[in-house]
């Protein structure tokens, strides 16, 4: 493997090593793949407007959320069933998170234990992604465990009453658990490291499931009791049972209009996470830093402080740089750390998230920015399209 200098660098090398099914897991949107695409694609249509001549020589990327340090306005997003793309995933993403100094966010459809990956990364600042069941004691066995593990953040998923129309895994006959069709058969032959580490390590479950219920680890079974508990009839309101479970902080994710956004202010969110769910939900939708923009001023100086998160198609660092320059606090990032968790494990974690600090470190540089609050609107513009007369 020759060096990898950038997380698309990552994201191949994850492509060689994974099956196509479970890459196609990590990698696909829902339906045609546009608001998938239109994640990536937004980012470009910003472009940075630098300042010269200014002292950028002690550069720092460091923030704060609630008051608690961070060494950039960045985390490690909530992502599901990482166990598919190498074994105790979350617990080496946690890890490499908290010796970056970031936010690691655990999702509800971890495949380890919420106690064991705080024992990976007992110092790490945790946060933890909830979904919220028709079975209320499903997610309060969840809130109270991630409590005493001392999980601080917590993060309500709010986009997903069903799950979205994901082709890519009916044609790939991604089921749970894995079936081993001739199909999986001829795909596994063709990726033997990842084949050996899943037959070594046996399949990823769903073990926080398994443990806020009560039962053995049974993935078919549990992750058909995630889908099928949905609460299709969660509304605003239940925003204050969650809160009477969770003493931390609240964000409410999966926003993408101002109207919602000013509804979770009003019900006494903490903040918000802009998301379209990495463009695997709706199949078609705004990006959420189209998005951004609009949020920001509908909810600034108009009530309760609401801190606005965002997430979907961060590559770069540069990325990050765009997102808080156009009102976002922080960034969350989904895919950018899987491609090196499913690349080079904890290793590939570390050096993804050290390139994506450089990368940032360096844009705020090049654009005159020598703290995080230099980075307002007046450092970005959204470019004319090609061709056109900028004037």
């Amino acid at each position: 493997m020759g060096a990898l200098s950038c997380v698309d660098d990552y994201r191949s090398a994850a492509q060689r090593r994974l099956s196509k099914l479970a890459f196609d897991y990590l990698e696909g949107g829902a339906e045609d793949g546009h608001a998938l695409r239109r994640n990536r694609d937004a980012f470009a249509q910003w472009g940075f407007c630098p300042r010269v001549l200014t002292d950028t020589s002690q550069v720092s990327s460091s923030t704060s959320f609630w008051g608690r340090e961070a060494a950039a306005p960045m985390a490690v997003g909530p992502t599901g069933l990482n166990g598919l793309f190498w074994p105790r995933a979350d617990e080496l993403l946690a890890r490499a998170a908290a010796d970056a100094g970031l936010p690691f966010v655990l999702s509800t459809a971890s495949t380890s234990l919420l106690e064991d990956v705080r024992a990976a990364a007992p110092e790490g600042e945790m946060w933890l992604q909830l979904y919220v069941q028709q079975d209320r004691s499903i997610a309060e066995s969840m809130m109270r465990r991630a409590r005493e593990a001392g999980f601080r953040t917590l993060l309500l998923t709010v986009d997903t009453p069903v799950h979205g129309k994901r082709d890519h895994d009916t044609r790939n006959g991604f089921k749970l658990p894995l079936r081993f069709t001739p199909k999986l058969v001829a795909d596994c032959m063709r990726h033997p490291h990842w084949s050996w580490q899943m037959m070594t390590n046996g399949a990823p479950q769903l073990r926080n499931i398994a443990k806020s219920v009560g039962e053995r680890a049974d993935l078919a079974r549990h992750a058909a009791m995630l889908s099928r508990q949905m609460d299709l009839s969660l509304g605003w309101d239940d925003l204050a049972w969650v809160r009477r479970h969770w003493p931390g902080e609240v964000l409410v994710k999966g926003i993408l209009t101002a109207d919602d956004a000013k509804l979770a202010q009003a019900h006494g969110a903490d903040g918000i996470v802009v998301s379209n769910h990495g463009g695997r939900q709706l199949g078609n939708t705004l990006a959420p830093i189209e998005a951004l923009t609009q949020i920001v001023d509908a909810v600034n100086g108009r009530g309760p402080s609401l801190d606005v998160f965002v997430d979907g198609g961060v590559r770069r660092g540069a990325d990050v740089a765009k997102a808080v320059a156009l009102g976002a606090k922080g960034v969350l990032l989904g895919r950018a750390p899987l491609y090196g968790v499913a690349a080079r494990g904890g290793a590939g974690v570390a050096e993804v998230l050290a390139l994506l600090l450089g990368e940032l470190r360096t844009t705020m540089q090049l654009l005159g920015c020598a703290q995080v609050g230099a980075l307002t609107p007046q450092c970005v513009a959204r470019l004319p399209a090609l061709g056109a007369n900028p004037l």
